[in-house]
């Protein structure tokens, strides 16, 4: 199975502002120098949805029409503004007060250079962006509607790689903003960072998280077919390199391990959910802890996580709907062990069984089976892997901070590990994290972010930025110029702005 692509069927509505003041001839100019825009932003191939341009905006009433229509229409995921010309700001108070959407400011103009030869007050009257997005940007600043700002030449390949990544985020956004995530259970007893506030969840991120009993899973472990087992490990067989054990004497293992995949997917789809979480401590009729089967979710879109953690699930599913057809993966991770060799100062992380395989773009995984500790069950099937070396991959936590909600970014380079690792028995990453393992650590802590992650390799930093302004939550971000005071200063800043701040 592969993950339904989530930007089908999505649009970005173009909104192009202008007035009645310069006339029809001009605002003829202004729709086909914006369709102009519009096709070649499109033709670009560097944003995963479709930029529809609508008809010019020009008084209060159609704007206010516009903006409640693309927060209506389950389509449009995102407004791009963009004002041709000055187009007064007082006309766009009403309809930007009703925007629920993600709102993308394009800072651009038609022409690349100014005609210094033959430029006269006709020509200024029609382009004359530089004014207008400036008396725009006046009016969303005032009004606290946050924005990404993108500014320069619309054939500029960097313009369209920004409106992609924002266009990624939005999708995000979307995605969350539709999502289900169905529980197994409960949390890990005594554990503080899995347990988070469902209720609050769904007011900032549109998320529905409920809880179903384990053993309503089980039935639908249960009403998994011979045929269907055996089609599924004809596909285990085919993507992975299955330990010869797990074919011969340990097969009834691998039954289970299959119809404990179908079983999770059947339930997840009557329910509609994007999104799951079990509990090693509430297994319920469940023989094996999930191991391959949670991978394979991830690997086809879903989020998963473990011990509860619902938070790092949303997380995950976010991540792979703003990574979809980009090259790496998005996983659950969590730091295990810490590399001090001066030089080669690392992290690596793991889970017990629950690591995506897209994080290996190189090779195949092999699928294995070994004892676990934990569960009080048999021995669970898992993939075993290392990921892939990549640079600009980040790990990213969500963290309950008493009444409000914040994000933790770190930015880090996956690598080669030092050894086989031959006797870990389940799939890792290892990576350098910016700016150095002391200082992401430090900061890592002094943010109060979780041992749980989701890592991608295929989003960076933007697209998670970008997310948190839609969210309208805090990002704490640990890169190549944190420095610990400054960054404890920010957070103790952060704390105040976010505690006035009225709109969550």
């Amino acid at each position: 199975m592969s993950m339904k692509n989530p930007f089908e069927g999505k649009e970005l509505w173009f909104a192009v502002g202008s007035q009645d003041l310069y006339g029809e001839e001009t605002l003829r100019q202004v729709g086909v120098q914006a369709a102009d825009i519009a096709k070649s932003l499109n033709d670009s191939g560097r944003i995963p949805v479709k930029l529809v341009l609508k008809p010019t905006l020009k008084d209060s009433d159609s704007i206010l029409n516009f903006m409640v229509d693309a927060s209506s229409n389950p389509a449009c995921i995102g407004v791009v503004a963009w004002m041709h010309t000055f187009s007064p700001a007082k006309m766009w108070i009403r309809g930007l007060e009703k925007l629920r959407k993600p709102l993308l400011q394009l800072n651009t103009q038609h022409h690349v250079e100014i005609p210094w030869d033959t430029i006269d007050m006709d020509f200024m009257n029609l382009n004359q962006s530089a004014h207008g997005d400036r008396e725009f940007g006046y009016i969303l600043t005032r009004l606290g509607i946050p924005r990404k700002i993108v500014v320069g030449h619309y054939t500029d390949p960097e313009v369209a790689d920004k409106i992609g990544v924002w266009a990624r985020a939005c999708a995000g956004w979307d995605a969350a903003n539709n999502m289900k995530v169905c529980r197994w259970g409960d949390n890990m007893r005594d554990v503080a960072v899995t347990e988070g506030d469902k209720t609050e969840a769904e007011r900032v991120f549109g998320v529905s998280v409920n809880t179903w009993p384990v053993n309503e899973l089980v039935d639908h472990v249960n009403a998994v077919t011979d045929d269907q087992v055996k089609d599924l490990i004809e596909d285990y067989k085919s993507s992975y390199e299955v330990a010869p054990e797990l074919l011969d004497s340990r097969y009834d293992s691998l039954v289970v391990a299959a119809r404990e995949e179908l079983g999770m997917r059947a339930m997840m789809e009557e329910v509609g959910a994007t999104a799951a979480v079990d509990n090693f401590q509430d297994l319920g009729g469940l023989r094996q802890l999930p191991g391959v089967g949670a991978q394979r979710l991830m690997a086809d879109g879903y989020g998963f996580s473990a011990e509860g953690d619902w938070k790092t699930s949303v997380l995950i599913r976010i991540g792979n709907v703003m990574g979809y057809g980009l090259k790496g993966g998005c996983s659950l991770m969590e730091d295990y062990s810490y590399n001090f060799v001066p030089g080669h100062e690392e992290i690596m992380g793991a889970h017990m069984l629950e690591v995506s395989p897209t994080l290996l773009t190189e090779g195949r995984p092999r699928l294995e089976i070994h004892p676990l500790s934990i569960g009080d069950r048999e021995d669970p099937v898992r993939l075993v892997f290392t990921a892939t070396p990549c640079t600009d991959a980040v790990v990213v936590s969500l963290a309950d901070v008493r009444e409000r909600f914040r994000l933790v970014m770190n930015v880090v380079d996956v690598v080669e590990p030092g050894g086989s690792l031959a006797k870990l028995p389940v799939a890792r990453a290892l990576w350098k994290p910016r700016p150095s393992l002391k200082v992401s650590a430090e900061c890592w802590l002094r943010a109060g972010a979780a041992h749980h992650t989701c890592m991608t390799t295929t989003v960076g930093r933007e697209a998670w930025e970008d997310f948190a302004r839609m969210a309208g939550v805090e990002l704490a971000v640990i890169d190549e110029s944190t420095e610990p005071r400054r960054f404890e200063a920010d957070l103790r800043a952060a704390e105040l702005y976010h505690r006035l701040d009225n709109r969550h």
